[in-house]
């Protein structure tokens, strides 16, 4: 991130509708976004997964195919072809909008052929206790690529290149992760389940060589390919943690290119991420998942929330150069594995506090942004239907105030459990600062400062209709209504 106020968007969601029209919208709203205060965007995964076509991209099949060969029932992907992702990047360059890849080391999914292997099973909800003596099982592990026939890599995949797997054909009912002969789990990932190396699918062997090594290849390939400036690193808590500035350091010095990193490290343990950022020696950012746990916790409590806490436990409280701020993203969004919904009414809130104040790189989600509409199947089997609320005209209010006001020194009024206020004095650039004031109680004032004596101010939410003017000492009672958010700004 270079630009010192700039933005991230996540232009995608899970239920993203499938018929290869992402990277094609992407393409017309490039400069769109460029002009609302968008500088990089978070496109998904771009290659084959086993669903094809209809794969969010997270059941990784073939990392070389681009939407470019037909595999798993279909040439393009979820989002389009090879053609219309790389016209995609090169529109949003063209808008001065950086990309960041989705990247997924961690498993691959939807081998082409079964194969024999010595492995001994565990339980899956501890993985340092076998759970039976070591066996011959049948895994899927070998994966040849078929559609591809060798182009960009000749590299076949079987069960020695993998640690685990969870399932068996010749035991096809027993819940259990496989380790093969001869494998460990690795150090360095998160210790639920006892070790959480393992993930799904066929989990990759970091230690391999030939797997570290086509990994290395590919990383070149792609960065050549695609020109993109940086990567999100998926599953980053599963997978030994110093491999990442290991390959991002090849990817760097082999294409030139500095290449931005975030990592998703999904836990509410502050110290986990403390720990991943130690190990990774500060190379790679990451998703302040303890914020959005704490924005879900305000939106369900309401009034009784203590907003003073808000920041509490978070990266961006204790690590701010290293956090990507964020209020929802794919997997936290209703009917998915980790759904941890912040409420509508909260979510201006929440964005007032991710984009107008100093710490942290803000990142926007696509279906907060335009909203979103689809059905699925809940954890309780039933059938549910989602709506979600679009809140991109306050969003491009904060944006807007953002580019133009939110520099310079900040002023905390963190002094009542209901309602939080701060400042921006701006700088010699970008004068006159910006105020906010948020509530999740009752009607709110906040006298601050904001260093402009006798300068009017306007609120650009349009939530409070009376302007106000400061004092001599560029002091002044700023408002906002009830469980909402004001924004103010001088008066053109």
């Amino acid at each position: 991130m270079s630009n010192p106020n700039g933005v991230m968007m996540q232009y995608f969601h899970w239920y993203s509708p499938p018929g290869g029209s992402l990277w094609q919208e992407v393409k017309k709203q490039a400069q769109f976004l460029a002009d609302r205060g968008i500088t990089s965007l978070w496109l998904p995964p771009a290659y084959k997964g086993q669903g094809g076509g209809y794969d969010v991209g997270y059941g990784v099949y073939d990392i070389y195919d681009l939407g470019e060969f037909d595999q798993k029932g279909s040439i393009p992907t979820k989002y389009g072809t090879k053609d219309e992702y790389l016209a995609a990047i090169d529109a949003a360059h063209d808008a001065g909008i950086r990309v960041y890849a989705d990247v997924v080391l961690n498993h691959k999914l939807g081998a082409d052929h079964e194969e024999e292997a010595k492995a001994t099973p565990l339980n899956p909800h501890d993985r340092n206790q076998p759970i039976g003596a070591p066996q011959t099982v049948k895994v899927w592990t070998h994966y040849t690529f078929p559609g591809r026939q060798g182009k960009y890599s000749e590299m076949e995949w079987h069960w020695w290149h993998f640690d685990a797997v969870d399932y068996n054909a010749y035991n096809d009912e027993q819940q259990a992760v496989y380790l093969f002969e001869g494998k460990a789990f690795d150090n360095n990932v998160d210790l639920e389940k006892g070790v959480f190396d393992y993930l799904m699918g066929c989990d990759l062997d970091m230690e391999h060589p030939e797997v570290r090594d086509e990994l290395m290849r590919w990383g070149a390939w792609y960065v050549d390919t695609t020109q993109v400036d940086g990567f999100r690193f998926d599953a980053v808590k599963h997978v030994k943690a110093n491999f990442f500035p290991d390959w991002l350091n090849h990817c760097r010095q082999v294409s030139g290119k500095k290449l931005f990193a975030v990592g998703e490290y999904w836990s509410d343990e502050i110290e986990a991420l403390h720990h991943f950022v130690s190990v990774t020696g500060g190379d790679v950012m990451l998703f302040d998942a303890p914020l959005h746990y704490n924005f879900t916790e305000a939106g369900k409590q309401g009034q009784n929330y203590d907003l003073r806490q808000i920041f509490d436990g978070t990266l961006v409280k204790q690590q701010p150069a290293l956090a990507v701020t964020l209020v929802e993203n794919h997997d936290s969004q209703p009917l998915q594995a980790l759904e941890s919904v912040v409420e509508s009414w909260f979510k201006p809130l929440a964005y007032g506090l991710i984009l107008l104040r100093r710490d942290g790189y803000p990142c926007v989600f696509y279906a907060d942004y335009y909203g979103a509409h689809y059905t699925d199947y809940g954890k309780d089997g039933n059938e549910y239907e989602i709506w979600l609320d679009s809140h991109q005209w306050l969003i491009d209010k904060f944006l807007s105030a953002r580019q133009a006001y939110a520099y310079g020194d900040q002023y905390d009024y963190f002094d009542h459990a209901n309602c939080l206020g701060w400042t921006r004095l701006g700088n010699d650039e970008h004068p006159g600062g910006v105020a906010v004031v948020i509530s999740n109680g009752d009607d709110g004032t906040k006298w601050m400062e904001i260093g402009q004596p006798h300068r009017t101010y306007i609120d650009l939410t349009e939530h409070v209709d009376e302007p106000v003017t400061t004092n001599a000492e560029g002091w002044a009672e700023f408002r906002c209504q009830g469980g909402s958010i004001s924004v103010w700004v001088p008066q053109p």
